[in-house]
């Protein structure tokens, strides 16, 4: 049995909603043997109801956020989205997880139920432009300067005190978020 992490903001989670989030949000775990702690945050902002899931599953994340005008929608939109995810990504998910732990009964199931989306056409993803610039180091500040100066959502910066390869970027919010590699 999956563990859930549902937090609320903006909103007060009911014991509806709640299971409600476990049902639904739990049917991704029937694609595997074992999953992490999954992640759920459900957020009211101007009048939509945001829903964000994360599920582990050893060493990789499935994600998905949809928005609408009603909670209980944006929750089956996410759910039909990570579930389209797995289905999409199947074969690389069973490549890597060789352990077995990667159910393709279960996607097959799901794949019969959702004969109207394309099945995979390649198992490739298609690079069609590369850009080789130079990461100069600097501080955060001015990785998000030179980020709006040329008008892009992320930036790639080497971090002046650690020297590692950072990204910053402009989040939905307006806000803006750092990605930096875990030591």
């Amino acid at each position: 049995m999956a563990t859930f992490t549902i937090r609320g903001k903006n909103i007060e989670i009911t014991p509806a909603l709640h299971d409600y989030v476990e049902k639904k949000v739990g049917k991704v775990t029937k694609y595997f043997d074992t999953v992490g702690e999954i992640t759920v945050l459900l957020t009211v902002t101007k009048g939509q109801h945001i829903v964000e899931v994360t599920v582990p599953v050893q060493g990789i994340l499935l994600r998905g956020e949809e928005s609408t005008m009603d909670m209980y929608t944006s929750i089956d939109l996410v759910i039909e989205k990570l579930e389209r995810q797995i289905r999409k990504q199947k074969t690389k998910l069973e490549r890597r997880f060789r352990s077995g732990s990667f159910k393709m009964e279960a996607v097959a199931a799901a794949n019969a139920s959702a004969r109207d989306e394309a099945e995979d056409k390649d198992d490739e993803y298609p690079v069609v432009k590369t850009k080789r610039f130079a990461v100069k180091p600097m501080d955060v500040q001015e990785a998000i300067m030179q980020m709006n100066l040329i008008n892009h959502e992320f930036f790639v910066f080497r971090d002046a005190k650690t020297e590692d390869v950072n990204v910053v970027y402009r989040r939905r919010d307006g806000n803006y978020g750092l990605i930096e590699p875990s030591r």
